[in-house]
Parts: structure tokens; sequence; C-alpha cells
């Protein structure tokens, strides 16, 4: 579920799915039921390859970083999601705050 399904490891800008969305879809992936980082520096994230994540409406968020053992979930109530830039600000604090 967890792995990039698309045909030939497309990404989801390669399938045209990034034109409506307020996060970079640039290197993710699609597992089965939810995008998957497949390339960190094309995303500009700070999040690991393998990491899993999906956002609601409402600027509502979650992602799981296997590598850093890191699960998040962000409940807010900000419409249109994309009226700030909330995930990818949450997304950099919390990698930002973790000590090795």
């Amino acid at each position: 579920m967890t792995s990039n399904n698309l045909p030939g490891g497309a990404t989801l800008n390669d399938m045209g799915q990034s034109t409506f969305a307020e996060v970079a879809m640039a290197g993710t992936g699609f597992g089965l039921g939810f995008s998957v980082l497949v390339d960190a520096a094309a995303n500009q994230s700070l999040g690991s390859v393998g990491q899993y994540a999906w956002g609601g409406a409402a600027s509502t968020a979650f992602w799981v970083d296997p590598v850093e053992e890191l699960a998040v979930v962000f409940m807010t109530q900000l419409l249109p999601s994309n009226t700030y830039p909330l995930r990818r600000h949450l997304q950099a604090g919390v990698y930002q705050a973790l000590i090795d």
C-alpha cells in the first residue's frame, strides 16, 4: 500500500494530477490510498523517501515517515486549503524539531 503503484514508476505530476493541488506533487507517486514520496529533492520537502500522506479539503493532513519513525495527524478547519500553506509550514517545523 505504501509503494508507488503508478504505471512505470510515474509521479502524480507525470499523470497530470497536480493541477489543483495545494501541495507540491513533484517527486510524489501514489500507493493504494495515499501519496508516496519517491524523490524528496524533486518535491523540495524535508520528508524521507517512502513517506506516505494525504490531505483533506479543510487543510487537514496526515503523514507517516517510516525512516524517521514519525506519524503526524493535523486537524484544522481552514477553507479553502490553499489560503495559507499550513501543511508545508507544519512539515518544515516538525522535521526541524527532530533531534537524533
